[in-house]
């Protein structure tokens, strides 16, 4: 299930939004400040993002995100300035989306962003946790990826929780069975965490 952060900070939009996501068959987690957000990124598959927060800017923000992910971001926002959505997509937005709007066309938005950026995974047979954790893995493909990050993004809502002991388990299983694919292999640095790359020792 795709993990959809809404980084708003008017309440009850955020809870509207949030709500229209759950029923659509998304699972949503909310943050109200940039402080919030940043803590709660790296479990997110898409993050909706408005630009005026309380504590500082989405422009600022998204960059910095982008710093250390590709995950998909869309701007919520009432900036609909010509100049304003340069902006959005220079910091590293995927989509801009001004105020208001109606929720279906959000929601064709949101699918049409993922359909862009999502991964084509090997073909082998997975667990749910192992798709998971590959998919966040190629999304952030030559980054390497904290194991606290990765911990963040396998626990959700939904009550899915991964320990640091079986995500080594589940690191050493993934490798095994990507060995023969062809299609890349997952690269560990001592201190510093994990990284997909492309490239092959073949």
């Amino acid at each position: 299930m795709n993990c959809i952060l809404v980084v708003e900070d008017e309440a009850t939009l955020n809870k509207n939004i949030c709500m229209a996501l759950e029923n659509a068959g998304f699972s949503a987690i909310s943050a109200l400040t940039a402080e919030d957000a940043l803590e709660l990124f790296p479990r997110a598959n898409l993050i909706l993002l408005d630009i005026s927060l309380p504590d500082g800017s989405g422009f600022d923000l998204c960059r910095t995100i982008r710093n250390t992910t590709d995950v998909p971001i869309i701007f919520l926002t009432s900036y609909d300035g010509e100049a304003e959505m340069v902006r959005g997509f220079d910091a590293g937005c995927d989509d801009y989306i001004t105020k208001p709007f109606r929720l279906k066309i959000l929601l064709s938005r949101i699918k049409a962003v993922i359909r862009r950026c999502s991964v084509e995974l090997p073909d082998i047979e997975l667990t749910a946790v192992e798709q998971k954790l590959l998919e966040y893995l190629m999304i952030n493909r030559e980054r390497f990826l904290t194991r606290e990050q990765i911990l963040s993004y396998l626990w959700d809502s939904q009550g899915t929780f991964v320990n640091d002991n079986t995500l080594s388990v589940n690191i050493s299983r993934l490798r095994d069975k990507l060995k023969n694919s062809g299609k890349g292999q997952i690269i560990t640095k001592r201190g510093i965490g994990y990284k997909w790359t492309e490239q092959t020792n073949s």
